[in-house]
């Protein structure tokens, strides 16, 4: 059964973020960008709603899942080259540009991790501390690794259009950059999340 805390986080979740996707989709002044960057959150959603009774996740899951879904949603409304408090920080840090997509980038690693650390032992797949997290950090890697194949295509197909979806912002090693950043979420969910997520798991029942 669900935990009650996993419920409340659900159903919280997803009303503040349908609130907050359609708030930035108003306010968004490249829509095609927002979208693009809303997608997974577009998916996510629906997915989580219908499979909540049958595989609940834990209450932390849902709550980085909704965090995750704030960072794509301002970085769709402001595009991420542009996003304030990204400026800010560049000045505190004297930074050569702004590091808001950075951000996106490491929980695009600690979240895919996450899911996988719940999936693969819910469902028994891994035994063994060390391989399970190696194992997952190669999927949160991988799929940094598509979300890249991603960006590429969309390079392709939009040309000089894709620039805000992109966020380059001239680095010739962003790609690189993003998938490290990506990879340090994925080390920050096995090294400091580890201990409170299995404590989690053992309250939820499969």
């Amino acid at each position: 059964m669900l935990t009650t805390p996993a419920a409340f986080s659900l159903k919280t979740g997803a009303l503040l973020l349908v609130l907050l996707m359609v708030f930035t989709g108003v306010m968004a002044s490249d829509k095609a960008t927002w979208l693009m960057e809303v997608i997974p959150v577009m998916v996510i959603l629906p997915l989580l709603w219908l499979t909540h009774r049958r595989f609940p996740l834990t209450s932390l899951l849902y709550t980085f899942i909704f965090f995750h879904a704030i960072i794509l949603m301002v970085g769709g409304l402001y595009t991420y080259a542009k996003v304030p408090i990204g400026f800010t920080v560049q000045e505190w840090f004297d930074l050569s540009r702004n590091p808001y997509d950075k951000l996106g980038h490491f929980f695009q690693g600690l979240v895919p991790a996450l899911v996988a650390r719940e999936i693969l032992l819910r469902c028994h797949v891994v035994r063994g501390a060390k391989m399970l997290n190696f194992i997952v950090c190669c999927i949160a890697l991988a799929i940094s690794a598509c979300y890249e194949f991603v960006e590429w295509w969309a390079a392709l197909a939009m040309g000089q259009g894709a620039d805000e979806f992109l966020g380059t912002q001239g680095d010739p090693w962003d790609t690189q950059s993003d998938m490290l950043c990506a990879l340090l979420g994925a080390i920050f969910t096995v090294t400091f999340l580890s201990r409170w997520h299995t404590r989690q798991l053992s309250l939820t029942a499969t």
